[in-house]
């Protein structure tokens, strides 16, 4: 299940509004097997979903197996769908491979799956197993699990600050907080988010390109085709680098809805702090991501990381899970999450 959960984390951001699923077949006894030098060097087949309209990542992982699926073992981070969407149910593929197991770390929530996958398995004769690695699993398709709750996607707030918790200068300057390192690893953030969402007053300010840029041959590469939807709140300046992009406003919440509409399952806010606040203050965020240079402003004209009245009493402060803390050269990765969350 951890090389199904690796296959899967290599095309995140790159399948919605399919969830982003992998698959490993184990080679069975009875496969036939390749032949010449080949044979019986491979026992695991890997395969991830593709983009819509292409194979489920069981279908790859079992046409890559061939013959030595009969009699093995599957395993997959997400139930199985025994429907017909855009490919055929995966069971048909699983029960034609003469797979005899199969390990499922997650059921899934969607309305036409829900159980019946797994229990189309069981009705054939298969050993089916649910649960492991599970909450692995749910934290990679936290995308996807909300949008089918819920029909909205989850929100990635993403903050980068001094350790004093200044984002920029009282003029306004604030390139470069953090080093190349947490730069990168915000890269790889958007790399596995569906849409990239700043206020327009950022844009007239920073002017930034929210492109993923990581270099040809790495795992979060994105080609110019395969880029996050960018998407502004407000109207973004004629010639603007975030152009084009889908620029909108009002009631926050629609906005969720919209984007949720559009098949967008993680969105990554990136700010600027009077959107940061909204979004805060407004509990729509699922999970914070703050980088956190060791840097001091030193006073309180800096920039904070949100514009907006804060909690009145300590009564009413917002508490959550600190989820990872991880050093990145220098810079601290600080990864909150609320306490429902």
């Amino acid at each position: 299940m951890d090389r199904a959960l690796e296959s899967a984390e290599e095309v995140r951001g790159r399948t919605a509004p399919n969830p982003s699923v992998g698959a490993v077949v184990v080679a069975g006894a009875g496969g036939a097997g390749e032949t010449g030098a080949a044979a019986g060097s491979r026992r695991w087949f890997a395969g991830a979903t593709a983009p819509p309209g292409g194979p489920h990542a069981e279908v790859t992982a079992l046409r890559d197996a061939g013959e030595q699926a009969r009699g093995g073992t599957l395993y997959v981070t997400l139930e199985p769908c025994a429907h017909h969407g855009r490919t055929p149910p995966c069971t048909e593929a699983i029960l034609a491979a003469g797979i005899r197991r199969v390990v499922v770390a997650l059921e899934d929530p969607d309305p036409l799956v829900a159980g019946r996958g797994i229990d189309q398995l069981r009705a054939a004769g298969l050993e089916v197993e649910v649960g492991v690695a599970a909450a692995a699993a749910g934290d990679q398709l936290a995308g996807y699990l909300k949008h089918r709750r819920t029909g909205r996607p989850w929100v990635v707030l993403k903050l980068a600050a001094s350790l004093d918790g200044r984002t920029a200068a009282p003029d306004g300057t604030s390139r470069w907080i953090t080093g190349a390192a947490a730069r990168e690893d915000v890269h790889r953030l958007r790399a596995r988010s569906d849409a990239i969402l700043v206020g327009a007053g950022t844009v007239r300010i920073d002017d930034p390109s929210l492109t993923v840029r990581l270099p040809a041959g790495d795992p979060c590469f994105r080609s110019p085709e395969q880029q996050p939807l960018r998407v502004v709140l407000g109207r973004a300046p004629v010639g603007a680098a975030v152009l084009p992009a889908l620029e909108i406003g009002g009631d926050l919440g629609e906005v969720l809805d919209h984007l949720g509409e559009a098949g967008v399952l993680q969105l990554l806010v990136e700010g600027g702090p009077t959107v940061a606040h909204a979004f805060h203050q407004g509990g729509l965020v699922d999970r914070y991501v703050l980088y956190l240079a060791p840097t001091l402003f030193g006073g309180d004209d800096g920039r904070p990381l949100f514009a907006g009245p804060g909690a009145p009493t300590m009564e009413l402060v917002w508490r959550g899970h600190v989820r990872s803390v991880t050093s990145l050269e220098g810079d601290l990765r600080v990864e909150l999450s609320p306490l429902d969350g």
